[in-house]
């Protein structure tokens, strides 16, 4: 392709609603342009970056024998009412966009496609004879995000591949999955990317066990924790690990202090004089159930942790059936607005103690009348512990479980893992922390659609059974963004070999010199017809700014027809490294061709 053909506008300043380098230097070098809040168009160079990332998805879920096929955008909410989820994407995590077409049916726009496969593996597998199957498709989705942000990373509309298999049994399911988690990496790794894959936090889609794939960027909005062995790493919201031992406390005798300005854990150590591992504190939450129902959550947990709200929420959707209820519409701390919804008198907040009264609920019947009383396993093994008074102004110290204060009968593991705190697998290796860019995330989901959609096979004995699941999915788009997150200098992107949308660039300096054009549109043509994709920059531009945007856009390879010519040779730039040389004219297509394929294949 001749730059001075092609839809081509390069910005020399950041847009002002560009918040990382990534996104960033995706509009400046003409990749992508923004129509809306989180939609975005792909551009002649990204839409070449993503067919590349497409076509290795493929190639390896192909060679698993998964089977590509494409499932419709736009789904009946029918369905999702069967499976239990559509107010979950409608009303709690509110990312589905939802419409009523002229037959006053309601729809949603695809942003994920469980319950689409599910019925039609439903009405399709009848026999164990068909299975195992893995169906997959590269389609877009979209999810109404509240905060679209980073471009490609967080919009509303993007591109995904994901597959779904379909089993007699657990152990069938785990052999797909663990065929998914080595395509999945071999993905990344012919996209030239550097990469960890962590245990994670299954969310809305369900199941068991499940892996997140993270390109590893700076500006990653995933939190990563891992040992130095290699032998652990999970996303922050699924990581467990041991804290640090809590010191012996101060206190040996129970009794009330004034504590006035204390609201804090801060300043009641302070205060006091002792360790925030000698504290309890008491969180308050209120989460609402999918039947309406409000109930307001107290978490009692060592003054030095905080409260993982995704392992704490994944606790309390296991009690929804408590409640009459199936999921969870929100969780969140209650502001003092929300509070006097369903407050008889005001909370002596910064100073609540595990036994606060339940008389502080009013009567309601949307508001369940007592607190549900949590307490982490990190509060349960406190002595002569300090805590609030439920008086402001007070704590009490020197409080012990089943003397002062009861002890919680629901004890939970809900705190958060951190840089720092002991492994679990081996308590010498200690948590290290990196960012991510979460890019593919793999499920077992087992029967939880299966069973609530009533998706069986027909077994050997003729009995009919719930077909297992696994789910796979891989951000394609995503991907590529992050990819530039990862790989580039302060002149521009730094694209992979692999999936960079040209593998090399033919820059001509003087566009006047009839033997720089001659020499750069054979080497153009050569180059193209031996299979390495090649722009040839055209353009009446002076050399500065062709060199510009040949470093912003990421070309892995420039050529240059310049003043090296009368000795037979040009010059040779590589974008990663900046090393400049001077080939021999009828050696730059075999020398680039070794290169790229040494790159491609991740050899030196």
């Amino acid at each position: 392709m001749r730059l001075s053909q092609m839809l081509f506008v390069t910005l020399r300043d950041d847009p002002a609603d560009a918040e990382i380098p990534s996104h960033k230097l995706l509009l400046r070098a003409g990749y992508i342009r923004r129509i809306g809040s989180g939609i975005y168009a792909y551009l002649p160079l990204m839409w070449r970056v993503l067919q590349k990332v497409s076509q290795i998805v493929r190639e390896e879920m192909n060679a698993t024998g998964a089977q590509e096929c494409l499932l419709p955008q736009l789904q009946p909410a029918d369905l999702w009412k069967e499976a239990g989820r559509w107010d979950t994407y409608t009303k709690a995590e509110g990312i589905m966009f939802s419409l009523i077409d002229r037959r006053e049916q309601q729809l949603g726009l695809g942003p994920t496609h469980e319950e689409v496969i599910t019925a039609i593996a439903r009405d399709m597998i009848r026999s164990y004879r068909q299975l195992p199957l893995n169906l997959y498709q590269i389609q877009t989705k979209f999810r109404d995000e509240i905060r679209p942000r980073f471009g490609l990373m967080r919009g509303r509309e993007f591109i995904m591949k994901d597959a779904y298999s379909f089993h007699t049994d657990e152990a069938s399911l785990k052999e797909t999955y663990q065929d998914m988690y080595k395509a999945y990496s071999n993905i990344l790794r012919r996209s030239g990317l550097a990469f960890r894959a962590v245990e994670a936090d299954s969310g809305a889609i369900g199941g068991s066990g499940s892996t997140e794939f993270m390109i590893l960027a700076e500006a990653g909005e995933d939190e990563v924790l891992y040992t130095e062995d290699g032998k652990y790493a999970a996303n922050v919201e699924k990581a467990v690990s041991l804290p640090i031992d809590a010191e012996t406390s101060r206190f040996t005798t129970y009794e009330k202090r004034d504590t006035p300005g204390t609201e804090t854990i801060e300043k009641v150590c302070k205060l006091l004089n002792c360790s925030p591992t000698q504290l309890v504190k008491n969180v308050l939450y209120q989460t609402v159930y999918d039947n309406g129902i409000t109930v307001l959550v107290l978490v009692s947990i060592r003054g030095d942790q905080e409260v993982n709200e995704v392992k704490l929420q994944n606790e309390l959707t296991k009690l929804a059936s408590e409640y009459g209820a199936k999921t969870i519409i929100s969780l969140n701390v209650p502001n003092v607005e929300a509070q006097q919804a369903w407050t008889t008198k005001s909370l002596p907040l910064g100073y609540i103690a595990p036994d606060i009264a339940d008389e502080y609920i009013t009567a309601n019947k949307q508001i369940h009348p007592k607190f549900l009383r949590l307490v982490d396993r990190t509060a349960v093994d406190l002595k002569n512990f300090v805590t609030g008074a439920n008086e402001a102004g007070y704590h009490v110290v020197g409080a012990n479980w089943n003397e002062q204060f009861k002890l919680p009968e629901q004890i939970v593991n809900i705190r958060k893992s951190r840089p720092g705190d002991r492994a679990i697998h081996n308590t010498e290796q200690i948590l290290q922390s990196a960012r991510g860019v979460e890019a593919g995330h793999i499920f077992q989901l087992g029967t939880k659609y299966s069973q609530a959609m009533g998706a069986t096979y027909t077994n050997e004995q003729g009995e009919e059974k719930l077909l297992f699941m696994g789910c796979f999915g891989v951000g394609v788009s995503r991907l590529a963004q992050a990819a530039v997150e990862q790989s580039y200098d302060k002149d521009g992107i730094i694209w992979p070999v692999a999936i960079a949308p040209y593998h090399a660039i033919v820059t001509i300096p003087n566009i006047k010199d009839a033997q720089q054009i001659e020499i750069a549109q054979k080497l153009y043509t050569e180059l193209n017809q031996a299979g390495i994709e090649t722009l040839l920059d055209d353009r009446d531009e002076r050399a500065g700014v062709k060199f510009k945007d040949a470093d912003l856009i990421g070309i892995p390879y420039r050529i240059v027809t310049g003043r090296a010519i009368a000795n037979g040779k040009v010059e040779v730039v590589e974008r990663a490294t900046r090393k400049s040389q001077e080939i021999a004219i009828d050696e730059v297509t075999t020398t680039l061709h070794k290169w790229i394929t040494q790159a491609i294949e991740g050899k030196d």
